[in-house]
Protein backbone atom coordinates (compact mmCIF):
# COMPACT_ATOMS: atom_id res chain seq x y z
CA UNK A 1 0.00 0.00 0.00
CA UNK A 2 1.17 3.57 -0.96
CA UNK A 3 1.43 6.01 1.98
CA UNK A 4 0.01 8.57 -0.36
CA UNK A 5 -3.48 9.98 0.63
CA UNK A 6 -5.30 10.43 -2.55
CA UNK A 7 -8.28 12.77 -2.83
CA UNK A 8 -12.00 11.23 -3.63
CA UNK A 9 -14.51 12.74 -5.39
CA UNK A 10 -18.03 13.91 -3.23
CA UNK A 11 -19.69 10.73 -4.85
CA UNK A 12 -16.68 8.31 -3.70
CA UNK A 13 -16.54 9.78 -0.17
CA UNK A 14 -20.08 9.09 0.20
CA UNK A 15 -20.20 5.62 -1.32
CA UNK A 16 -17.34 4.62 0.86
CA UNK A 17 -19.35 6.37 3.90
CA UNK A 18 -22.65 4.51 2.96
CA UNK A 19 -20.19 0.88 2.73
CA UNK A 20 -19.15 1.98 5.89
CA UNK A 21 -22.54 2.46 7.46
CA UNK A 22 -23.74 -0.89 5.95
CA UNK A 23 -20.88 -2.68 7.84
CA UNK A 24 -21.90 -1.84 10.87
CA UNK A 25 -25.37 -2.55 10.34
CA UNK A 26 -24.72 -5.81 8.73
CA UNK A 27 -22.11 -6.31 12.35
CA UNK A 28 -24.97 -5.25 14.53
CA UNK A 29 -27.67 -7.50 12.90
CA UNK A 30 -25.08 -10.36 13.26
CA UNK A 31 -24.40 -9.48 17.21
CA UNK A 32 -28.40 -9.51 17.10
CA UNK A 33 -29.10 -12.89 15.74
CA UNK A 34 -26.35 -14.48 18.28
CA UNK A 35 -27.30 -13.04 21.34
CA UNK A 36 -31.53 -13.44 20.23
CA UNK A 37 -30.75 -16.89 19.06
CA UNK A 38 -30.08 -18.16 22.59
CA UNK A 39 -33.30 -17.24 23.93
CA UNK A 40 -35.70 -20.37 24.21
CA UNK A 41 -38.54 -21.03 22.23
CA UNK A 42 -41.43 -23.33 22.94
CA UNK A 43 -40.20 -25.64 20.03
CA UNK A 44 -37.14 -25.63 21.61
CA UNK A 45 -37.97 -26.34 24.74
CA UNK A 46 -39.58 -29.86 23.45
CA UNK A 47 -36.54 -31.08 21.97
CA UNK A 48 -33.48 -32.84 23.27
CA UNK A 49 -31.02 -29.72 24.27
CA UNK A 50 -27.51 -30.19 23.03
CA UNK A 51 -24.47 -29.69 24.86
CA UNK A 52 -22.31 -26.64 23.71
CA UNK A 53 -19.76 -28.14 21.31
CA UNK A 54 -16.06 -27.85 20.61
CA UNK A 55 -16.62 -27.01 17.01
CA UNK A 56 -19.42 -24.27 18.18
CA UNK A 57 -16.98 -22.79 20.20
CA UNK A 58 -14.62 -23.08 17.55
CA UNK A 59 -16.66 -21.09 15.43
CA UNK A 60 -17.55 -18.76 17.61
CA UNK A 61 -13.55 -17.98 17.85
CA UNK A 62 -13.43 -17.06 14.32
CA UNK A 63 -16.39 -14.65 14.27
CA UNK A 64 -15.19 -12.93 16.83
CA UNK A 65 -11.64 -12.49 14.97
CA UNK A 66 -13.45 -12.06 11.79
CA UNK A 67 -15.32 -9.06 13.97
CA UNK A 68 -12.27 -7.73 15.24
CA UNK A 69 -10.98 -7.69 11.74
CA UNK A 70 -13.77 -5.69 10.53
CA UNK A 71 -13.84 -2.94 12.75
CA UNK A 72 -10.37 -2.63 12.97
CA UNK A 73 -11.01 -2.12 8.86
CA UNK A 74 -13.81 0.40 9.73
CA UNK A 75 -12.27 2.67 12.02
CA UNK A 76 -8.56 2.62 9.21
CA UNK A 77 -10.58 3.84 6.97
CA UNK A 78 -12.64 6.41 9.35
CA UNK A 79 -9.43 7.52 9.78
CA UNK A 80 -8.79 7.58 6.32
CA UNK A 81 -11.66 9.49 5.32
CA UNK A 82 -11.01 12.24 8.42
CA UNK A 83 -7.48 12.34 7.18
CA UNK A 84 -9.01 13.26 3.31
CA UNK A 85 -11.62 15.80 4.38
CA UNK A 86 -9.26 17.98 6.82
CA UNK A 87 -6.82 17.81 3.72
CA UNK A 88 -10.23 18.92 1.25
CA UNK A 89 -10.72 22.13 4.04
CA UNK A 90 -7.00 22.65 3.89
CA UNK A 91 -7.10 23.54 -0.13
CA UNK A 92 -10.26 25.02 0.41
CA UNK A 93 -9.12 27.70 2.56
CA UNK A 94 -6.22 27.88 0.06
CA UNK A 95 -8.64 28.61 -2.50
CA UNK A 96 -10.75 31.49 -0.38
CA UNK A 97 -7.12 33.02 -0.06
CA UNK A 98 -6.36 33.32 -3.25
CA UNK A 99 -9.48 34.50 -4.47
CA UNK A 100 -9.40 37.16 -2.22
CA UNK A 101 -5.95 38.50 -3.62
CA UNK A 102 -7.32 38.13 -7.18
CA UNK A 103 -10.50 40.55 -6.06
CA UNK A 104 -8.15 42.76 -4.27
CA UNK A 105 -5.34 42.90 -6.96
CA UNK A 106 -8.53 43.74 -9.97
CA UNK A 107 -10.36 46.37 -7.23
CA UNK A 108 -7.03 48.20 -6.71
CA UNK A 109 -6.19 48.17 -10.77
CA UNK A 110 -9.61 49.82 -11.95
CA UNK A 111 -8.54 52.34 -8.70
CA UNK A 112 -5.27 53.25 -10.30
CA UNK A 113 -6.45 53.38 -13.92
CA UNK A 114 -9.21 55.59 -12.88
CA UNK A 115 -6.41 57.94 -10.80
CA UNK A 116 -4.35 57.62 -13.79
CA UNK A 117 -7.06 58.50 -16.10
CA UNK A 118 -8.22 61.57 -13.82
CA UNK A 119 -4.40 63.02 -13.70
CA UNK A 120 -3.87 62.52 -17.69
CA UNK A 121 -7.03 64.63 -18.12
CA UNK A 122 -6.06 67.38 -15.98
CA UNK A 123 -2.46 67.64 -17.03
CA UNK A 124 -3.39 67.34 -20.66
CA UNK A 125 -6.34 69.94 -20.55
CA UNK A 126 -4.34 72.94 -18.38
CA UNK A 127 -2.24 74.06 -21.81
CA UNK A 128 -5.38 74.14 -23.52
CA UNK A 129 -7.46 76.55 -20.93
CA UNK A 130 -4.70 78.75 -20.94
CA UNK A 131 -4.25 78.91 -24.92
CA UNK A 132 -8.24 79.16 -24.92
CA UNK A 133 -7.96 82.01 -22.18
CA UNK A 134 -5.30 83.74 -24.54
CA UNK A 135 -7.24 83.76 -27.65
CA UNK A 136 -10.25 84.81 -25.53
CA UNK A 137 -8.74 87.68 -24.20
CA UNK A 138 -7.11 88.64 -27.66
CA UNK A 139 -10.41 88.58 -29.43
CA UNK A 140 -11.71 90.91 -26.66
CA UNK A 141 -9.26 93.47 -27.17
CA UNK A 142 -9.89 93.02 -30.81
CA UNK A 143 -13.62 93.35 -30.82
CA UNK A 144 -12.96 96.68 -28.49
CA UNK A 145 -11.88 98.39 -31.61
CA UNK A 146 -13.63 96.34 -34.30
CA UNK A 147 -17.89 96.79 -34.17
CA UNK A 148 -18.39 93.52 -36.34
CA UNK A 149 -16.19 91.09 -34.05
CA UNK A 150 -17.96 92.66 -30.77
CA UNK A 151 -21.99 91.61 -32.24
CA UNK A 152 -20.56 88.19 -33.07
CA UNK A 153 -18.88 87.83 -29.96
CA UNK A 154 -22.05 88.84 -28.29
CA UNK A 155 -24.16 86.18 -30.26
CA UNK A 156 -22.14 83.20 -29.22
CA UNK A 157 -21.97 84.38 -25.57
CA UNK A 158 -18.24 84.95 -24.97
CA UNK A 159 -18.24 88.81 -24.41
Amino acid sequence: MSSKIQLVSTTDFLYIRIKLIEMRISIILVLIFIFLGNGKSLAQEQQVIVPYTLADRDRAIRTEARLETLEAKVEALDKRIDDIHQQINRLEDKFDSYFMWGFGLVLMSIFGLTGFIIYDRRTTLAPVENKTERILKALKEKAEKDPVLKEALKKTALW
